[in-house]
């Protein structure tokens, strides 16, 4: 039902998924550029349609009685932002553990402009050596979909400077709210 309800939505909206359609089961997706809340239903749809349901970050604060079900049931993970334990290893053990978790990230880390993008998914992809899918979700083409893929080298400027190269033409929702400088 919600393959049929996304696909609908994106008929509706004229929105078209391209790319490959096939993720691996273990792997980060990068939702870029994150400039509106709309980002994110956009994201849940291509992931109903391809028939993946990634799991996300979300601060514990947001898991509170009712809202919290909600949005473990629709994937969220709940993380301490506040605490002395590092998320990059928590996330790492996670992949560890399982046979299949698809994670996806905004990177951006809010839907405000930032001077550079937030570096976790890159070690927490690199520690539990699981590739990074770039996805873009392209307001000015109504376009999402896989961009590219990288496994990642641990050399940091390298690997970034082919992921920004890979989503330096894309325009987001609000444009200025979008930095393709990502490091």
């Amino acid at each position: 039902m919600k393959k049929i309800l996304s696909r609908f939505i994106f008929y509706l909206i004229g929105w078209k998924i391209v790319g490959d359609k096939k993720l691996p089961n273990k792997c980060i997706v990068l939702g870029v550029p994150h400039t509106s809340n709309w980002d994110f239903l956009y994201g849940r749809c291509f992931g109903y349609i391809i028939g993946v349901k990634p799991k996300y970050l979300i601060k514990k604060e947001l898991f509170k009685p009712g809202l919290g079900q909600i949005i473990k049931w629709n994937g969220g993970i709940s993380i301490d932002r506040k605490g002395s334990n590092s998320i990059v290893f928590q996330v790492a053990e996670m992949y560890k553990k399982s046979k299949s978790l698809i994670l996806a990230i905004a990177p951006e880390g809010t839907r405000k402009s930032v001077k550079k993008w937030k570096s976790g998914f890159y070690y927490i992809a690199n520690k539990a050596q699981v590739p990074i899918v770039l996805m873009k979700i392209d307001y000015q083409n109504k376009e999402v979909g896989k961009v590219g893929e990288i496994l990642p080298t641990g050399n940091f400027e390298k690997d970034m400077t082919y992921i920004q190269e890979k989503y330096s033409l894309i325009k987001g929702r609000f444009p200025e709210n979008y930095n393709p400088k990502i490091f």
